[in-house]
């Protein structure tokens, strides 16, 4: 297959599976045979297309503009949707880059972009899009019923197709791809059934069920709907609904077919009207995807993601949940301390102490991001731990530029896990970069760059 898998046509739109001869190109399409490949198959034709596209010398792409503090009244729209517009309309080349794709300016603030902004303001967009500030992703309906898998899981939102939609989506696009290009991950949730459509696997059913248990228990009664003595007389007395429309992932009703609403559902013509509803649901975020798609064409190769499985492009643009301690500790590096020294070993104590929920704000407070990468080799940056003279028990400080941690001296462990749990909770801004207040104004008043 590593030899050959350029001649295969891995065109999702590749529907010719009569042959016996393209049996095993159509598996590969469909997603069965796509875990059985070894993983430099899928892996070293992304990194040599990833190389040989790479933008080269320079640090960062173009320059984004950020507002968040409010001024005069005028609230700031969502930094997702400020910097969408910005980079939607730069050209794709100029971000194939391996670490910033853009440099943030963040307006009336006191940082400057050394790449920890750039991470910190994607880990903010990601908290928008799961928050609802941004409406392109809902809950799963397994969430707010409460029943069934990936509770914790978000879809793209099928509602979401205004052409300003559609930008935002292609913009999460190129996100994802800036994530697989540079190596820092996405803390992104999403149901496994949108990483599926995202590498071009066909859904089935039940993934339909992995999401919406409910509505797929509701249209399996719907078809055997007999088996409960309803017969075409007292079908309408026991089915509420009277025409062809269904629920839709965002518990809408919507027409399952075109004029659906005029089309009577009847006992005669149920297992069509299942058959519909199952097919609309499978097929109700297609422009989403494409959109999504389209993004990420700007900063990979889309056709290589086709070698995928829906986990291991998953791993790819969001690396790990679970921040691992012994991660850290392989990439780590000392400044004015050793590894022996008693204020390394009180760090790492508490560091094994926290929860995960904990350590994931410990990596946005040092990094300014909340995900570590799934291959530890992918890690760029060694992670720094610095000690400085400063008083003792005085507060952690960190250059998530750097990806590094300053620890003051401290009179015992348990000072310093209440110190640094202050620090993670509470600082949540780059803003010690005082020399960058006077150059960090807003020059943009009644431009057209809308924050």
């Amino acid at each position: 297959m590593y030899s050959s898998w350029r001649l295969l046509n891995l065109s999702p739109n590749n529907q010719n599976s009569t042959s016996h001869y393209n049996a095993g190109t159509w598996g590969i399409v469909q997603g069965q045979l796509r875990p059985l490949l070894a993983p430099r198959v899928y892996t070293l034709p992304m990194v040599r297309s990833i190389g040989k596209t790479m933008v080269q010398g320079k640090n960062y792409g173009p320059q984004i503009t950020v507002k968040r503090i409010s001024t005069r009244g005028r609230k700031c729209k969502p930094i997702f949707v400020q910097i969408a517009r910005q980079v939607v309309k730069l050209n794709a080349s100029d971000l194939r880059l391996p670490s910033r794709a853009w440099k943030v300016k963040l307006v009336g603030e006191g940082a400057d972009d050394a790449g920890g902004v750039f991470d910190d303001t994607i880990t903010e967009m990601c908290q928008e899009l799961e928050t609802g500030i941004v409406d392109l992703l809902i809950p799963s309906p397994n969430a707010t019923a409460e029943v069934g898998y990936n509770r914790d899981r978000f879809l793209f939102n099928p509602s979401a197709c205004l052409d300003e939609h559609l930008m935002q989506f292609k913009f999460l696009g190129i996100l994802m791809g800036v994530a697989i290009r540079t190596k820092k991950p996405l803390d992104l949730h999403l149901a496994p059934m949108v990483w599926k459509q995202l590498c071009c696997i066909p859904l089935i059913l039940e993934d339909l069920e992995e999401v919406d248990l409910l509505y797929v228990q509701t249209l399996n009664s719907i078809l055997h709907i007999e088996d409960s003595g309803i017969t075409e007389e007292n079908f309408h007395e026991m089915i509420p609904l009277d025409s062809f429309v269904g629920q839709s992932a965002d518990g809408k009703m919507v027409p399952i077919i075109p004029g659906g609403n005029s089309i009577p559902l009847t006992f005669s013509n149920r297992k069509e009207y299942v058959e519909r509803a199952i097919e609309y649901r499978l097929h109700e975020m297609d422009r989403q995807v494409a959109a999504v798609r389209e993004g990420m064409s700007w900063i990979v190769p889309v056709p290589l993601l086709s070698l995928l499985t829906a986990k291991q492009l998953e791993q790819m643009v969001c690396g790990m949940p679970e921040i691992s301690v012994e991660v850290l500790k392989k990439v780590v590096r000392y400044r004015e301390v050793d590894e022996q020294h008693q204020l390394v070993q009180w760090f790492w104590h508490t560091l094994e102490e926290f929860s995960n929920e904990e350590r994931v704000l410990f990596m946005r407070f040092v990094s300014g991001r909340s995900r570590l990468p799934a291959n530890t080799a992918d890690i760029s940056q060694r992670f720094q731990v610095m000690k400085v003279d400063r008083p003792y028990d005085s507060l952690p400080t960190s250059q998530t530029c750097f990806f590094q941690l300053r620890l003051p001296p401290y009179s015992s462990q348990l000072i310093m896990a209440e110190r640094l749990r202050y620090a993670i909770n509470n600082c949540r801004s780059i803003d010690m970069d005082n020399y960058m207040l006077s150059r960090n104004v807003d020059n943009a008043e009644g431009s057209d760059t809308d924050y």
